[in-house]
């Protein structure tokens, strides 16, 4: 089993399981612009294995999908993240413990947000998904105009319809059915705010540039390397999946796959019942 790092025993990550095949090495020998590493939020496991990829690259900056800009603007001038200064508490994110040793392997890095305030999440559901996104992308339009993501174009009818069954299945079949496209619409803006950190922390800090996100983002066919590979071309874009237990038959595709033991949790659903 890996162990679960905390701050002060951080080293004690940096080994991959003896025996196993080492994501971390598969992933480095891709040598990419970008690398967009997934995860299951509550994973101890994820998180180790995300601060030993950062550890070993020593990328220019990192972008976290769990921080806003003004929130990362804060790490980056205390020289580290303090939970109760972040108020993470009041996140919604699990444990702070969890994402310490993401943080702590990137001391060396500038630390970016892409998080959107919740209430222009919302206004994805009721608002075009491409000036909206464009008004919250901000500066100078004509330097750095809004990256094209696709979004004025409604998505292909089989993926909408994939894409609405994971949203049913996330939220335990509890959500009626006129609200799935809606969820789909926020899931893209939320896509397009994290491509959008990316790019632009290739710009004012170079590569490489990691991205903190969950599977679901990170997933190689329409989340966030999928808009970056539109947007920019030009750059060499890798991802990694990270499951529990075993890899599922109808999982997305990434570069790099990983599985780790379940995380102790209670039942996700039990809420929604």
């Amino acid at each position: 089993m890996i162990p679960v790092c905390r701050a002060l025993t951080f080293a004690l990550c940096l080994s991959p399981v003896p025996g196993a095949a080492d994501p971390v090495e598969e992933l480095l020998a891709l040598q990419a612009d970008v690398y967009v590493l997934g995860e299951v939020h509550d994973n101890p496991h994820h998180h180790d294995r995300q601060a030993r990829m950062i550890a070993a690259l020593g990328p220019s900056a990192v972008v976290f999908e769990m921080l806003t800009p003004d929130q990362a603007d804060l790490v980056n001038t205390m020289g580290h993240a303090d939970p109760e200064a972040l108020g993470w508490d009041a996140s919604g994110w699990p444990d702070f413990a969890l994402y310490e040793p993401v943080f702590a392997a990137s001391s060396g890095a500038v630390i970016h947000g892409s998080a959107l305030d919740r209430a222009d999440v919302r206004r994805a559901m009721t608002e075009p998904l491409a000036p909206l996104f464009t008004e919250l992308w901000g500066g100078d339009s004509v330097d750095h105009p809004a990256p094209e993501f696709g979004l004025s174009a409604p998505l292909p009818a089989p993926q909408q319809s994939r894409r609405e069954a994971q949203q049913l299945e996330a939220h335990c079949d509890a959500l009626p059915e006129e609200m799935l496209p809606l969820f789909v619409q926020a899931q893209r803006l939320r896509d397009a705010a994290f491509a959008g950190a990316v790019l632009s922390a290739l710009r004012s800090d170079g590569g490489p540039v990691v991205l903190i996100t969950g599977n679901g983002h990170a997933r190689a066919d329409w989340g966030v390397p999928a808009l970056l590979s539109r947007a920019a071309p030009e750059l060499r874009v890798v991802t990694l999946g990270q499951f529990e237990t075993k890899v599922p038959e109808d999982a997305p595709p990434f570069d790099v796959i990983a599985v780790s033991p379940e995380a102790a949790r209670p039942d996700p659903c039990a809420a929604f019942n």
